[in-house]
């Protein structure tokens, strides 16, 4: 890296802010975010839908030599400072940092031979989320749709008493270009209904749903003014979204799924009372409230009355200009390991693993080789990893997939795939032959009228099937 790269990478960045709403707009507000729902109504009884998918997005790019693929026998500048631990599946070690990982390791599969060739943050969330090249190499704002919004226009007509496409991730970050969850040209019905904020805080609140009866009964009054003004010039989408933005606002049902004070105080210790833990724990609530394809982003290592140690970093991304990479993993890894097993074992406890197809990855890997910079937290020389996408490990559980398994392998210094080498593609169609997707057969028209396939390319990855 040169002197004129050596600035602080800063990670995946929003391009938009989020618009603040007030009283007068309310109505907007909620049809904004509430979105999602374009159902039928033949399809209302219906409750829980048949598959689902927790989406786990580690943005920033986890190391893969440090967490799933450790290479002890390469040489000292490649390896870094932990030691793998065996599991309870022979052949599968994890770092000494994840022992949870360790003994949960048989209700979970390990994909270690995924990669592509887009090295910047932009691009490198287009390629791994959309299945597509990017237009260019850099920025957030997608050319194809994300996967989450490709599943959400198949499964539109679904509709429970919850958004069937929700996403979750830090204050400040849910603009929907910030991770490249943005659905091109695919309607905005296909959004996610975000949930920004820190579930392990106790003022955690969705801003969306919670409301006052009397703000309740001045949004109902004026959705019915709405429709008398636009009279039969509405368009069916429209009042379905109204219809269904009051469905949502006024069920007891939606806002309980949210509430994790639901939660027995046992239960959510066991994943941690921190903001991994009770993502991990929101996501699980939703999927089993109904909803289909729940992404939670689990970005800073907050926890909550303690203070970040000097070199621990925002996000997963492990240059050593931003962070030591190493004093962070001994902060954020535990939190990761607890939240993470908790739910793995969770689905399987509760009769979930066939139904939830739990995936957990980052845009790409870190650089093998450990490089050295003066931090900017610290001020002294550290270690770190830059961006790597010609490997990386990718963490699949349940969905009826076979677990307790090694998926692939990189070369002995973890530079790129050396058996099974896979793409994201792959890992994609792996999730959609889950979900009953036929994706190889359905194509969405872009704004220029062409049909374009879900997907270009891709197979499920017959060692999990």
């Amino acid at each position: 890296m040169d002197q004129s790269e050596l600035k602080r990478c800063i990670g995946p960045q929003s391009r938009r802010q989020f618009i603040k709403i007030g009283t007068a707009g309310l109505g907007g507000m909620f049809l904004n975010n509430l979105h999602s729902a374009r159902a039928q109504e033949k399809n209302l009884g219906r409750q829980t839908p048949e598959t689902q998918v927790i989406f786990i997005w580690l943005p920033g790019g986890p190391p893969h030599m440090e967490t799933y693929d450790m290479k002890p026998d390469a040489p000292s500048e490649y390896k870094g400072e932990f030691k793998p631990v065996r599991s309870t599946v022979p052949g599968l070690d994890v770092c000494e940092l994840l022992p949870l990982h360790a003994q949960t390791a048989k209700r979970f599969s390990i994909i270690r031979s995924i990669a592509h060739n887009f090295s910047d943050h932009g691009g490198g969330h287009k390629k791994f989320l959309t299945g597509r090249d990017p237009v260019s190499p850099v920025g957030f704002v997608n050319d194809y749709p994300m996967v989450g919004s490709m599943f959400a226009k198949v499964r539109e007509n679904y509709i429970a008493k919850i958004p069937n496409y929700i996403a979750g991730m830090d204050g400040g970050r849910q603009g929907i270009d910030t991770f490249s969850f943005g659905s091109a040209y695919l309607e905005r019905s296909s959004h996610p209904f975000m949930v920004p904020g820190d579930p392990s805080t106790p003022t955690f609140k969705i801003q969306n749903l919670g409301i006052e009866e009397k703000k309740l009964v001045q949004v109902k009054e004026r959705m019915d003014l709405l429709t008398s003004i636009d009279g039969s010039n509405a368009s069916s989408e429209m009042k379905a979204i109204r219809a269904r933005a009051m469905q949502l606002l006024s069920d007891d049902t939606t806002q309980t799924a949210f509430d994790l004070n639901k939660e027995p105080e046992s239960v959510r210790q066991k994943y941690g009372m921190h903001t991994y833990g009770q993502r991990c724990l929101l996501a699980r609530r939703l999927v089993e409230a109904g909803s289909s394809f729940v992404t939670m982003v689990l970005e800073s290592p907050n926890m909550p009355g303690k203070q970040w140690p000097k070199g621990v970093l925002y996000n997963w991304d492990s240059h050593a200009v931003n962070g030591h990479i190493f004093d962070d993993a001994r902060w954020r890894f535990p939190m990761y390991d607890q939240a993470i097993t908790s739910l793995i074992n969770d689905l399987y406890d509760r009769g979930l693993d066939k139904k939830v197809l739990l995936i957990v990855t980052g845009e790409f890997g870190r650089t093998p080789r450990i490089s050295y910079s003066v931090g900017t937290q610290t001020g002294v020389k550290q270690p770190g990893r830059d961006h790597w996408p010609q490997a990386m490990s990718v963490l699949v559980s349940g969905g009826g997939l076979k677990m307790g398994q090694i998926v692939g392998s990189t070369n002995q210094k973890g530079e790129h795939p050396k058996e099974r080498p896979l793409s994201p593609n792959d890992l994609w169609a792996t999730m959609f032959n889950h979900l009953g997707v036929d994706y190889k057969n359905i194509a969405f028209n872009d704004h220029s009228g062409r049909p374009m396939p879900m997907l270009t390319g891709g197979d499920p990855i017959s060692e999990l099937i």
